[in-house]
Parts: structure tokens; sequence; C-alpha cells
């Protein structure tokens, strides 16, 4: 991809934050935790992630010009973390391409990314809420790359006691 286009870089990166801020969250799950609820009438932890699967999957079909959504009916927490870092891959790899956009990246972010990012959060609320907190960290000072986007994130740099 040509580095012309700040807002496609600025994506990428953004895919990346993901990536690492959500290897956090699923990383070291307790066990049952995907069945975990923070209340009645709420989603679990496996079907939010399973959701964030789902928008993953819809930015890469909108980025094609596909505005359909498919959601996919949740799995084990192992096979939804997979395919998080599996959708994650696929997005940056087509943000990296040469091939036109099919929507702006403005809108992949305001849309499916920031939303992925919000259910990131949820799930660091509901793991903090199950008992197991994920280590919290000065993001600033995290060693985080376009393109590292897979499972297989560098180690923090500052985490807070």
């Amino acid at each position: 991809m040509s580095s012309a286009d700040p807002a496609r870089e600025l994506l990428r990166h953004t895919v990346a934050t993901l990536a690492y801020r959500g290897g956090k969250a699923v990383r070291g799950a307790p066990p049952g935790f995907s069945g975990f609820r923070a209340g009645a009438g709420t989603r679990s932890a496996g079907e939010v992630l399973a959701h964030i699967g789902d928008l993953l999957d819809w930015a890469v079909a909108q980025a094609d010009g596909d505005r359909s959504w498919k959601p996919i009916s949740p799995s084990t927490w192992d096979a939804d973390s997979v395919r998080f870092f599996s959708a994650l891959e696929k997005l940056d790899a087509r943000l990296a391409s040469d091939t036109e956009l099919g929507t702006p990246a403005e809108k992949l972010f305001q849309g499916p990314i920031a939303d992925a990012l919000t259910h990131t959060g949820q799930i660091n609320l509901m793991r903090r809420l199950a008992g197991a907190p994920v280590q919290g960290e000065n993001y600033v000072a995290a060693d985080i790359a376009a393109g590292r986007v897979g499972a297989d994130q560098a180690a923090p740099r500052r985490e807070f006691d």
C-alpha cells in the first residue's frame, strides 16, 4: 500500500492497537469465563468476543464494498480468540493492500473498529468483575506497530502494580 494515505496508515495502527489490547483481554481468562455475565440481560463474555469477531469480519467485508452483516454464533473462548486474531490479520492485510477501499477508512474506524475497541473494554471490565483482572498498563509506552496484529504481541513495557 502506498504510504501516501495517512488515514489507512492510522487505521492500520488502530487495528494493531486493538490486537495488543484485545490480546491482553483474551489471554489468561479463567476457566468458564466465556459464560460470565456482568448482570441479567447482558451478553456473556463469550458472546462479546464473538461479536468482536463479527465486527472485524464486517470491517473486511465493508473494505471490499460489501455492507452485509453475517454474525457467527459463539464457539469456545479459545476458538473465538483465534477468530479474533485471524480477522485482525485479514483486515490489516486488506488495509495494507493497494486495492481501493469500498468504504472510507474514516467510516471503518467510526463503525466496526471503534465498536470493537469498546467491546474489548467490556471484556476487561468483565475480567475484573469475574475476579481475574487484566494488568493495567501505560499504553503510550507499549510497543505497538502497524502490521503486528496476531496473537504474538510484544511484552508489556510499563504495567501497573
